[in-house]
């Protein structure tokens, strides 16, 4: 997944609103060190230097989609008790909306003490309550889902069986969803998946789907019998197993299987990775992403938070830096129209001076480069506009271009004269000279002043042209033919 793309869909997560429902709880964490036994019994003494509370089970799915960007409002039921409050608190301090959270005085809002020393987990400490919801607390979450689900663009559904999703809510969010074509991801647990059917996708681990399925998964072969039983009892579109080091395989009816490698780094603690990737993918999904390419995020997203010690989120920076690794700092300069236009917009307010220029840069020869290299010298910054594939085949016929649009992209922006480079589709570059407004607009010198699109905008608000000579001799045809010549 490149990071264009990535960068694009975070610059418009703001307006992604999100529905999480399923079990809160709050992760508390006591860090300290041992360095001696007990004299009262046979245990280590840790002691205390630090103590953290977190959002934990589908607060930790909230988390994360509060960290990435998107808007949240949360669905639950939790204990008239101080554990509430203390979420209700966190969540305000987040902007999460909390309309939908409801509270039961029978119920204790589940907390999970975690004392750590030396980064190794001693014990875990759990005071929760686990029965399902009453019929007199299933009615209130089932009547606010069913009239307002049309406000969000995805449903999440974070299941730790602590007795907020039962079998009547769980039908009552899918029954609103599919009617109003909304999705619905669930991070599921138990052996019984088929309490989710009718949702668009799963998120079990490879554990998970083991004990739903009764299949032991030990290879593609077994993988595939356990994704396809657990597909046909839950009735579903789409089935994401986590497997650890192994990876995401995603499968979709219909479709082959897509298998994606794992990307993290160094493990420290799976704890909460199947709410990043629950989330993430929810975004990916909700942004209008495809899901294979969706489950490409929530892998990159999985593979940063395994690195982190505890229920950890994940930033939209992270995950641009993450993606961005494999093609180093020429996928960087890569940019779509709408995050380019950002950035360039900060980069005048520094004072900087932007040039434009723009062409199809087919088999890269050094004309080009002594062109873009003088373009450069014009200004402070040189935003180049690359003719898509598409374009070109218009521009120059059907038997160009030779090199395709991402490999010239790549070429293009490894070169230090070039700071960045943006793909466009037209015939003409006018819809980004209009949207980047450069102060400088510069052409080959094979052009008139006259004749340069973009010459017009460009000058209205105070900006020039400047045409810029070519290289004698130096073009993409001339290498062309002598290719030809000596090869035919």
């Amino acid at each position: 997944m490149d990071r264009k793309t990535i960068e694009s869909l975070f610059s418009h997560i703001g307006s992604i609103n999100c529905l999480v429902v399923g079990d809160l709880m709050l992760d508390e964490y006591l860090w300290g060190k041992t360095e001696r036994i007990s004299p009262e019994a046979p245990v280590q003494v840790v002691d205390v230097v630090r103590e953290e509370l977190r959002l934990g089970g589908a607060g930790n799915v909230v988390n994360n989609l509060v960290a990435l960007g998107a808007r949240v409002t949360v669905c639950s039921v939790i204990g008239e008790d101080s554990n509430g409050l203390a979420l209700l608190e966190d969540f305000n301090k987040r902007n999460v909306a909390v309309d939908a959270i409801f509270r039961d005085p029978a119920r204790h809002t589940s907390r999970k003490t975690r004392v750590v020393a030396s980064n190794q987990q001693i014990v875990r400490i759990d005071r929760e309550s686990r029965e399902p919801l009453s019929e007199e607390m299933e009615t209130p979450v089932c009547s606010w889902i069913t009239a307002h689900a049309g406000q969000f663009g995805v449903i999440l559904l974070s299941d730790y069986l602590k007795g907020v999703l039962t079998p009547r809510v769980i039908e009552s969010i899918v029954t609103v969803a599919v009617r109003k074509g909304i999705p619905v991801l669930v991070d599921p647990k138990g052996t019984d998946f088929g309490r989710y059917r009718g949702a668009t996708l799963l998120t079990p681990n490879r554990k998970e789907a083991e004990a739903a399925s009764g299949i032991a998964i030990r290879d593609d072969r077994s993988l595939e019998q356990a994704a396809g039983l657990i597909m046909e009892k839950a009735g579903l579109e789409h089935l994401l197993i986590t497997r650890s080091e192994a990876g995401m395989s995603l499968f979709s009816r219909g479709e082959a299987a897509v298998h994606i490698p794992t990307v993290a780094r160094e493990v420290f603690d799976v704890s909460g990775a199947g709410d990043t990737v629950l989330a993430s993918l929810a975004v990916g999904v909700a942004s209008g992403l495809g899901m294979a390419e969706a489950a490409r995020l929530a892998n990159i997203a999985a593979g940063i938070a395994v690195g982190k010690l505890g229920t950890s989120t994940v930033s939209p920076d992270e995950i641009i830096n993450a993606a961005a690794l494999t093609h180093n700092d020429s996928d960087s300069k890569i940019k779509n129209l709408d995050v380019l236009a950002a950035i360039i917009a900060a980069e005048k307010a520094r004072g900087k001076k932007i040039v434009f220029t723009n062409g199809c840069f087919d088999l890269l020869h050094a004309g080009h480069v002594k062109y873009l290299q003088k373009a450069r010298g014009l200004g402070d910054l040189l935003v180049l506009g690359l003719n898509s594939d598409a374009s070109v085949r218009r521009l120059k016929g059907e038997k160009r271009p030779l090199i395709s649009e991402d490999e010239r992209a790549h070429i293009l922006a490894a070169l230090n004269c070039i700071d960045y480079v943006v793909l466009f589709d037209q015939d003409t570059p006018l819809e980004l000279i209009t949207a980047l407004k450069p102060h400088i607009l510069a052409k080959g010198g094979d052009y008139t002043a006259e004749g340069v699109v973009g010459k017009d905008v460009v000058e209205a608000y105070g900006g020039r042209v400047e045409l810029v000579s070519f290289v004698d001799g130096k073009s993409t045809t001339n290498i062309i033919e002598r290719v030809l010549e000596r090869y035919s």
